[in-house]
């Protein structure tokens, strides 16, 4: 099995067909098209996404729905037909659909989550992108209760 040597969990085995491809990349990474879902079952339920190719690139996310129970999904036909969805049903969240906010924590300790950007994940065939909402709805800076006593130093990138 292939491995990764990450900056914070060490190495780390993982099977190809659970690499998440971005064939755009993120944001800021496009250069960055492969990433591993890490769950470590102590710091349930954050999801960290690893980069393959960068040891030192994880991002800190949680499920969207943990973030914001009535959080509505939108999602452009672009961004539907990127991940292999049909447009003439609208994608559920949890049915075959991960959404994750990622996570920034700042210099005083508050959580903040980007649920204006989510990252989707169509589960079937591991496809993934960042998708940034036509509507401001929501904020990129969404305040996270529950989880002030995160330390900077315990985040990823």
């Amino acid at each position: 099995m292939p491995e990764i040597v990450t900056k914070y969990f060490g190495p780390i085995e993982y099977r190809e067909v659970d690499v998440v491809h971005f064939c755009r990349g993120l944001p800021a990474f496009e250069e960055e098209t492969e990433f591993c879902l890490i769950e470590p079952p102590a710091s349930a339920p954050i999801v960290f996404l690893q980069s393959v190719r960068q040891s030192s690139l994880c991002f800190l996310t949680l499920p969207i729905l943990v973030v914001d129970p009535q959080y509505d999904l939108a999602i452009t036909l672009e961004d539907l037909q990127s991940l292999g969805l049909q447009p003439g049903r609208p994608p559920r969240i949890g049915a075959g659909l991960t959404c994750l906010a990622v996570i920034a924590v700042t210099e005083n300790g508050a959580v903040n989550a980007n649920l204006l950007a989510p990252i989707l994940i169509n589960q079937r065939d591991r496809r993934g992108l960042q998708a940034i909402r036509i509507d401001s709805i929501y904020s990129h800076q969404h305040p996270v209760t529950g989880f002030s006593d995160v330390e900077q130093g315990d985040a990823c990138s």
